[in-house]
């Protein structure tokens, strides 16, 4: 690529947020560093690990790197809308510090966002990769279905409350550019925790503005034990509670916009179950008279629902044989 086609191109501001990841980090700004799209930056922003990686960053001698390492942990999100609020890029891109982008992912979605200013972001499909960062075929087949993107078209989505905050299509946090000048950072509620992506994605569908999507996989998200999804399950009680929260407060909001009436009763669901998770959570974490008012309210107004009665009905069973119950119960 000629040095004047680099001029031309608009900066992209690359952001990655690390914790205590370093061989994952040095693959993800590898990955970043490679792009055949070149005008970008590359953020990295520690979250105070206890091995500083600023040698692995220095290691690259890219001077488009910016490190920052921040004096304390300060939390995940934190950390994330800290990076953010440093990209000076007409656009920007998430990337996790244990994720990987193809070298023509860039490439490949910048030009659509260029080519039409009504559009706020561009999203690709991604792969599936494990711990070792080798493709898990069948893993990446489920998770196109999953979230519905072997259903959709190339090309322009104006209104795209459905495949964004329904069916959940766009990895906002991991496959996706955004137009860097319409989010106010600094707005993103604390409350949203983990579920920050989401939020993002709620932001660009009520901006009026439309959405690109190419059917490619470009991207690599790295599936192992040390992601939010796998610790939210039965194995780390606190990220549940965690995620749970998050949920609860994403969903009432969006349940409230009015933007948005045409999927409240949806809303309202994801909220409720969120309700019951969050009771389980605090079942498993012993907070017995914590959990049951959760439980109460997603039994009282939704449709009859069995995890939500079962967990109701351990909050009153004594509690050595509650601890039992909850012990080997890995579907509630």
């Amino acid at each position: 690529m000629s040095n004047n086609v680099q001029l031309s191109e608009p900066l992209v501001s690359v952001v990655i947020p690390t914790y205590n990841r370093p061989e994952y980090l040095k693959q993800a700004i590898a990955s970043a560093v490679k792009q055949t799209y070149q005008n970008i930056e590359i953020i990295v922003s520690d979250n105070c690990s206890l091995e500083n990686p600023q040698a692995i960053v220095e290691s690259f001698q890219d001077p488009r790197i910016k490190f920052w390492r921040q004096q304390q942990n300060i939390g995940m999100l934190a950390n994330q809308m800290s990076a953010f609020n440093m990209a000076q890029g007409k656009y920007l891109a998430s990337l996790h510090d244990d994720d990987m982008w193809n070298e023509d992912f860039l490439a490949k979605l910048v030009p659509h966002l260029e080519a039409d200013s009504r559009l706020i972001l561009a999203f690709c499909d991604q792969y599936i990769i494990d711990a070792k960062s080798k493709i898990n075929y069948a893993a990446t087949e489920e998770n196109t279905r999953s979230y519905k993107r072997d259903t959709l078209a190339q090309g322009i989505y104006q209104n795209f409350c459905q495949i964004g905050l329904v069916d959940k299509s766009i990895p906002a946090a991991a496959a996706c550019v955004i137009r860097n000048d319409f989010i106010d950072w600094d707005s993103i509620p604390s409350e949203v925790g983990g579920m920050w992506d989401l939020y993002l994605t709620y932001l660009c569908c009520v901006s009026g503005r439309g959405a690109y999507y190419y059917p490619e996989r470009l991207t690599r998200y790295r599936n192992h034990e040390q992601t939010d999804t796998m610790l939210s399950g039965s194995r780390n009680v606190q990220a549940k509670i965690r995620k749970a929260k998050s949920e609860m407060f994403c969903y009432q909001i969006f349940a409230e916009d009015l933007r948005l009436r045409k999927f409240r009763p949806y809303f309202q669901q994801k909220y409720l179950e969120a309700h019951t998770t969050l009771g389980i959570g605090l079942l498993r974490n012993k907070q017995i008279a914590a959990a049951r008012p959760y439980l109460w309210q997603a039994l009282s107004q939704q449709k009859f629902n069995l995890r939500t009665l079962v967990a109701l009905t351990i909050s009153f069973t004594p509690q050595l044989l509650a601890n039992q119950f909850l012990g080997v119960s890995k579907n509630i």
